[in-house]
């Protein structure tokens, strides 16, 4: 029987046996992310690869899932590597790591923090260790969401905001962001603004193609662009895997 408990809707709450990558290595799925990771790294060969921002067109698309495990498979490479849980709405990266999400620490309490001490000299007085934990996998630290704000938009959207990830630009080598789905959300399109690389999951035999497009133009809107696009869950010899293509390569797809 599965370890795992339900929500209220009837969805199936993470946990650590979501973490593929390290508990079963070998893997197709572990593979392809493995795959994924090193093409996110050459596709960013000409600039310096800090932060990637995670994104799906709908919830359930396994956004989270790929960034905890692209996150664990970065931190097998040696890479000191920080996730942050930006879904202020249904943030379930402490979830999958089996961590509690913190309503005193959290994402969202850390922006106000910053707001409270204004200049990021008073930096020393904030006591990052407070907001952000050590997870089971050597290498990865998580910042859950934290409580919902009224306005996570807002706050995502502040100087605050920009001035706490920058230094996380300083402290890890790879720090990635898994955001709210992008339709009917800006979020992610906010957060676009901070990262090198944008990442859209999309679900085999589900998404449909005008969703990655209205995607793909909303991000246009904010003068942001996908960087490639995964498409989860595709079934391949009897297993599960997630194959990364490139923007280029879904533009071509768009044309075809």
């Amino acid at each position: 029987m599965s370890k795992h408990k339900l929500r209220k809707d009837g969805t199936r709450r993470g946990g650590p046996e979501d973490l593929v990558v390290a508990t079963n290595p070998k893997s197709s799925f572990a593979e392809s992310v493995k795959s994924i990771k090193t093409n996110v790294t050459f596709s960013s060969v000409e600039k310096d690869l800090k932060t990637i921002l995670i994104t799906s067109p709908e919830s359930g698309d396994g956004k989270s899932f790929l960034a905890a495990n692209l996150a664990t498979a970065f931190a097998q490479d040696g890479k000191r590597v920080l996730i942050v849980d930006g879904d202020m709405r249904k943030g379930r990266q402490h979830e999958i790591f089996g961590m509690e999400n913190d309503k005193m620490a959290g994402y969202s309490n850390y922006i106000l923090r910053f707001k409270d001490t204004g200049d990021m000299g008073m930096m020393a007085f904030i006591k990052p260790e407070i907001y952000v934990k050590p997870t089971q996998i050597a290498n990865v630290y998580l910042l859950p969401a934290g409580p919902t704000p009224p306005n996570p938009l807002e706050l995502i959207s502040s100087e605050n905001n920009r001035k706490l990830l920058n230094s996380f630009r300083e402290q890890y080598d790879i720090v990635i962001i898994d955001c709210p789905p992008a339709l009917g959300l800006s979020d992610a399109l906010v957060m676009s603004k901070y990262t090198d690389v944008n990442i859209v999951t999309v679900t085999n035999a589900k998404t449909k193609i005008d969703q990655l497009e209205e995607v793909k133009k909303n991000f246009e809107k904010v003068n942001s662009k996908i960087s490639g696009v995964v498409i989860n869950k595709a079934k391949v010899g009897g297993g599960y895997y997630s194959s990364y293509y490139a923007d280029e390569y879904y533009s071509d797809l768009n044309n075809d």
